[in-house]
């Protein structure tokens, strides 16, 4: 019961900011005795769900790009299946400390006082001009597809949704507004983290019974955090992602520490 009402508290939170929370639940999972790839698995079904759900209230308000996410969401759900199947090729706690280093700097890139790009008059092959709920931004697919590439693989393999590093690469990189990005980042998580979780699933590391009563939870909160998303202003939105992925680099390091 309590390993539950933790997991609903977690997809509250993240799914008002677009984080899948894997950072979070698999440690948490982890520490009820289940190996590193069994939570994993686990945690990618929850992420899932938890999207989904967060989905349907932002669909409701208009903040998810949707041909954004197709566009940069297809190298990371390939990716991610690859990180999922190959991922028992690698230590649990490698996999935890080289993930705790990237999400402490993804989290320094959302809490450092950066100016959020705006549209310029860049344009041609790779420039892709988005005009969406009343802003315009301009995609560096360049920049944008090797990145969320890189982060499918190494999301998959650890069982998280790499939503840490998608919403500082569309804020900081591509000028999206950050509800927006919070929106279209719920898409995205929702596709990678079933991509990791099949491949994971290939491999027998599904245990039903563990991961079942933690997706209704999760469902719960995904509703609940996408409601106080709306109504939350976008420059606490980044403060609170900041923070959570902060405390989720601490979290993934202590655990790979305590495996080791």
């Amino acid at each position: 019961m309590i390993l539950i009402s933790v997991v609903f508290a977690l997809a509250v939170i993240m799914s008002m900011v677009g984080r899948g929370g894997g950072n979070f639940y698999v440690p948490v999972i982890i520490a009820t005795g289940a190996s590193m790839h069994e939570a994993a698995t686990t945690a990618q079904l929850i992420l899932v769900v938890t999207a989904v759900a967060a989905l349907i209230v932002y669909q409701q308000h208009q903040t998810i790009d949707w041909k954004l996410a197709a566009v940069i969401d297809i190298p990371t759900d390939i990716m991610a299946f690859f990180g999922g199947y190959y991922a028992h090729l690698f230590s649990g706690a490698l996999l935890k400390l080289v993930f705790a280093v990237l999400l402490v700097i993804a989290s320094a890139l959302m809490l450092y006082p950066m100016k959020q790009k705006t549209a310029s008059e860049k344009h041609g092959l790779g420039y892709w001009r988005r005009r969406y709920a009343g802003a315009e931004y301009i995609v560096n697919l360049w920049i944008a597809l090797p990145i969320t590439a890189v982060t499918g693989l190494a999301a998959g393999m650890v069982g998280v949704s790499g939503g840490s590093f998608k919403i500082p690469l569309m804020v900081l990189a591509c000028g999206v507004p950050m509800r927006v990005a919070i929106g279209t980042s719920s898409a995205m998580v929702a596709a990678t983290a079933l991509m990791g979780f099949i491949g994971h699933s290939i491999r027998g590391e599904f245990n039903p019974s563990l991961a079942l009563p933690l997706a209704f939870a999760a469902v719960a909160g995904g509703l609940l955090g996408a409601k106080f998303s709306i109504k939350t202003k976008p420059e606490r939105l980044k403060l609170i992602f900041g923070f959570t992925t902060l405390a989720a680099a601490f979290f993934m390091a202590f655990s790979a520490y305590s495996s080791s």
